[in-house]
């Protein structure tokens, strides 16, 4: 695919995506609200004007944070498909509830076709693109990103039409967030028996306990952050909020207590040594 992509919100995760599709070959810019100052050797390729970044690029791939900064890059504040020159393709990779995807293609323009692929991995696997993608779309308009999305990431699950592989990923993010909730706990518990919580990690590695909050703990440069709104562990209770967003909508039961559960144990965490 020739045609220009960008990547809006260049932060731990959008920054390397981008740079792992530079390293591609792709023609590739960045946007952020933070000024171009800050992005280093990658400057060059940033866009400061929403306009301009908005005409510049055939493809534009949005990893900011939750469902309004979604529609603050789209249609309110920076409003990139509000403008005359727009992306032809709007990849939405940010977690947010399926019904938050249906909502934005409801005010799509005529002309701009909207994929849904969030992505699993954490910033470490970003660099290294080994990403996963979920993907819910139109079968060409996907097919012809497939070589974005292996410039990013090692496995691309196309599974369906809009909103498939949002509704996925706030299903996995669920069974995710609640792992690191255990995790944590066990980790204080093995603290609290005088039990050596490294060895521990490296014991559910190999045995049921594994988790990949757990088995990859030393990886994830967030693994031992407290909870924060404006951080990681606030990204995952935003994904909790997400698909209980999406089982509303659907009319379906939540997972009442329990979920309730690991929304406090996020909101609870403290940094860890």
């Amino acid at each position: 695919m020739a045609d220009a992509i960008g990547v809006a919100g260049c932060g731990a995760m959008g920054l390397p995506m981008a740079r792992r599709l530079a390293r591609a070959g792709f023609e590739v810019f960045g946007f952020d609200i933070r000024p171009v100052s800050e992005f280093g050797d990658f400057a060059p390729r940033m866009i400061a004007d929403a306009a301009a970044f908005a005409a510049r690029c055939d493809t534009v791939i949005s990893v900011v944070r939750n469902a309004k900064q979604t529609c603050d890059l789209l249609f309110d504040a920076q409003a990139i498909l509000a403008r005359d020159r727009r992306p032809k393709r709007l990849v939405v990779c940010s977690t947010v509830s399926p019904r938050a995807v249906h909502a934005v293609a409801a005010r799509l323009p005529t002309g701009t076709i909207l994929i849904d692929a969030p992505m699993s991995g954490a910033p470490y696997r970003a660099e290294a693109g080994t990403l996963t993608f979920m993907v819910g779309g139109d079968d060409d308009a996907v097919a012809a990103l497939m070589p974005a999305f292996h410039a990013m990431g090692t496995t691309v699950h196309h599974l369906g039409p809009l909103g498939a592989g949002m509704t996925c990923k706030v299903v996995n993010n669920f069974v995710a967030a609640s792992s690191v909730v255990a995790v944590r706990r066990a980790l204080a518990a093995a603290r609290a028996l005088g039990f050596d919580p490294a060895r521990l990690l490296d014991v559910m590695r190999t045995s049921s306990g594994a988790t990949w909050y757990g088995d990859n703990f030393d990886k994830i440069v967030w693994a031992r952050e407290g909870y924060d709104p404006a951080n990681t562990i606030g990204i995952l209770e935003k994904d909790v909020t997400s698909f209980l967003d999406a089982l509303a909508g659907n009319g379906a039961d939540a997972p009442g207590d329990f979920a309730s559960a690991v929304l406090a144990g996020l909101r609870a965490a403290e940094p860890l040594p």
